[in-house]
């Protein structure tokens, strides 16, 4: 989703007749951005903007590169001035309108929308944010209205339906509610928000295990959603199930380690189940994130006085009871605190203090307050185990904390469209492999990928930086970025004095690729093999570097159809004939290193983008069989096999790259066991 959608903005036309250096640095800027390098990309349109400041283009593709590094403000304002010089490119009023939503604009951000509606009255995106856009300013009246254009255009849109069930939520309409959402369910029975809508819902009417069966088909389709796992470990808690409401807030704060009501219902189930030192834990971590959380010090003081710190226990006690003077339950567990460590003094102040004031609470209730207090206590019997977060009745402190409305309703919202940090609901395959100096860290799989030759390479000490064979790219910091330019030149000087130096030329061509500049990098591979035809990294990075420049066009020939912009020139198509060089250099790496693996893994990728998903198998298999171990040829070859429509083997090898590391297998096993049934 988030590549379609800068890649449509990316399609808009060229009203310039740029020089020629002009249009490669646009060029290059525009292949930075594609592939989400968006610093780099921002020092490329800055050079396009000190060379010609009256272009519009260079300042919306800045604006939309700044507002993926959310840089909001500067976003805006690069928005502004593409405006200023072309106020018909309906883009910059698209993401200045996000500039603007995040920096709490609504006003100006509905007129945005409004003012893009009216070139593109059916962009589904645009009717999406100025429906939120409503929602936010509680316009419900409006955001009603909206929906139902937005529905009328898009009547498949399950978004939409799930936008109208929270704005059926604010005005406390809960049956229209829940009709919208089992209508979404119905259209879309993969979209984890649908579930999630409905079980909150049912969390709030007490149907606590049918609220848990919703939340589990939310976390099978979206296993990174912390609040999906908190909201089941509240429906296993209403049901007793001590263990499974630990074990969902243990995973909920896997994914979110700072989340408060993770950590504080932990710790008081953990409490519950004796693990005292644990529970300590968590509410140090509360504490730390809000100092005068009094319900979680109060907690901790108590856990403290179990494990024997008992003067620990007192100091939180006593910061408790200089904060609410009146509660009782404070002054009862210091005073047996004082007499445990010898303090008899200060034990019968506490102890005195208590016996007052149970006398003074006995003595002021009346047979009316009586009533009333029955009538309260009757009212919130079903409430009786939870608490509002915003709750700060110290009489609560033991109760499992639940999220304010405000935040509850939060969890219906769909995110507003057109960030690279949407959600990409697309099944995608595991990208291919390549050799570059920085490798993005990740947290489950931490596979270290080696071959001899490559190692060897890198002893030579050719090369600036360690090579890494890795199919994770990071991005580049500004840092890096001058770096390699600067590196660019020493090597063109290296290669004046040394033109028949092959690893020079190697070297400087993946300065070229790092720095997005794909055709100097293709060139100096090429010359690379010229003068030395059996380095086969070479061919291995020409093949990936070519194939990179076909994904970007063919991604713009998708979508040439879907952009509201008159484009002054057909883009030629990308046939089967262009990856005949990316194949060919692929088969000299085979040829010359065949127990390359990430060789055949490659190909078998090129080779499943032109749908001869046979012949792909059949390179995954060697892949694996080089490499048992190789987690992303299971995952590859598993979703190839369910393109073939073989969905039972292909759940198996999706399910041995989810042993090997790949979580999202597990989403996409979901999605089909129920075909294979």
């Amino acid at each position: 989703m988030a590549k379609k959608i800068i890649l449509a903005l990316l399609l808009f036309p060229t009203l310039i007749a740029a020089q020629i250096n002009t249009e490669r640095v646009m060029t290059i800027a525009r292949n930075a951005l594609y592939f989400e390098d968006y610093v780099l990309s921002i020092q490329y349109f800055n050079q396009v903007i000190n060379a010609k400041p009256y272009l519009y283009e260079p300042y919306f593709f800045r604006g939309l590169a700044k507002i993926n590094l959310d840089d909001y403000q500067g976003a805006e304002a690069d928005c502004n001035a593409a405006i200023q010089r072309n106020p018909f490119v309906i883009g910059a009023y698209q993401i200045r309108g996000l500039a603007r939503i995040k920096q709490n604009k609504f006003d100006g951000a509905i007129e945005d929308y409004k003012k893009a509606i009216e070139h593109e009255p059916e962009n589904v995106t645009l009717w999406h944010n100025l429906t939120l856009c409503h929602i936010q300013k509680e316009d419900y009246k409006e955001a009603e209205n909206d929906l139902s254009k937005l529905i009328a255009i898009a009547p498949t849109y399950t978004q939409a339906y799930l936008m109208r069930g929270e704005v059926s939520l604010k005005q406390k309409d809960t049956i229209r509610a829940l009709q919208d959402f089992d209508l979404a369910i119905k259209m879309d029975k993969y979209s984890p928000d649908a579930w999630s809508s409905r079980a909150i819902i049912k969390l709030q009417q007490g149907k606590y295990a049918a609220a848990e069966s919703d939340l589990d088909n939310a976390t099978h389709l979206s296993s990174k959603n912390a609040g999906n796992y908190i909201n089941r470990a509240l429906a296993r808690f209403h049901q007793n199930n001590l263990r499974g409401a630990m074990q969902d807030y243990d995973v909920a704060l896997d994914i979110e380690p700072s989340n408060f009501i993770g950590h504080y219902n932990r710790g008081l189930l953990r409490a519950q189940v004796g693990d005292d030192n644990r529970s300590i834990e968590d509410f140090d971590f509360v504490i730390k994130i809000e100092p005068k959380n009094m319900m979680a010090i109060f907690n901790r003081g108590l856990l403290k006085a179990q494990t024997g710190d008992l003067r620990g226990a007192i100091k939180d006690y006593t910061t408790v009871i200089n904060e609410y003077p009146n509660f009782l339950a404070g002054y009862y567990n210091r005073a047996e605190a004082r007499r445990k460590i010898g303090d008899r003094n200060g034990a019968e102040r506490d102890e005195f203090k208590v016996l007052k004031m149970q006398l003074d609470k006995q003595n002021g209730l009346t047979a009316s307050n009586k009533n009333s207090q029955k009538d309260s206590t009757d009212k919130n019997k079903d409430n009786n185990k939870t608490r509002k977060k915003s709750d700060k009745n110290m009489e609560n402190y033991g109760k499992i904390v639940i999220a304010d409305d405000s935040e509850a309703e939060k969890q219906y919202k769909s995110d507003y469209r057109g960030k690279v940090q949407d959600r990409n609901v697309e099944i995608q395959m595991e990208p291919m492999y390549l050799l570059t100096y920085y490798e993005k860290a990740s947290e489950v799989k931490r596979t270290i990928h080696y071959h001899k030759y490559i190692d060897d390479l890198n002893r030579t000490n050719v090369l600036p930086k360690r090579l890494y064979i890795t199919n994770a790219e990071s991005p580049l910091t500004e840092e890096q970025v001058r770096f390699h330019f600067s590196l660019i030149d020493t090597h063109t000087s290296d290669i004046v004095q040394q033109p028949k130096d092959a690893r020079r030329r190697f070297s400087r061509s993946l300065d070229f690729y790092l720095v997005q500049d794909f055709t100097n990098s293709i060139e100096d591979l090429t010359q690379t093999i010229l003068l030395d035809n059996t380095f086969f990294p070479a061919y291995f990075m020409r093949a990936l570097v070519r194939c990179k420049q076909l994904e970007y066009q063919k991604s713009k020939d998708d979508l040439s159809n879907t952009v509201a912009a008159i484009s002054l020139e057909r883009k030629p198509e990308v046939l089967a004939l262009d990856y005949d060089m990316v194949k060919s250099d692929l088969d000299h790496v085979i040829a010359l290193e065949p127990d390359f693996v990430y060789a055949y893994y490659n190909r078998a990728n090129v080779l499943a983008m032109l749908k001869d998903y046979r012949a792909a198998i059949a390179d995954y298999d060697k892949a694996i069989g080089l490499n048992k171990d190789f987690a992303e040829a299971y995952f590859n070859r598993g979703l190839t096999q369910i393109f073939l429509g073989n969905n039972k083997k292909g759940i198996t090898d999706l399910s041995k790259a989810g042993e090997l590391g790949i979580a999202s297998a597990y989403n996409i096993i979901k999605r089909f066991t129920e075909q294979t049934e």
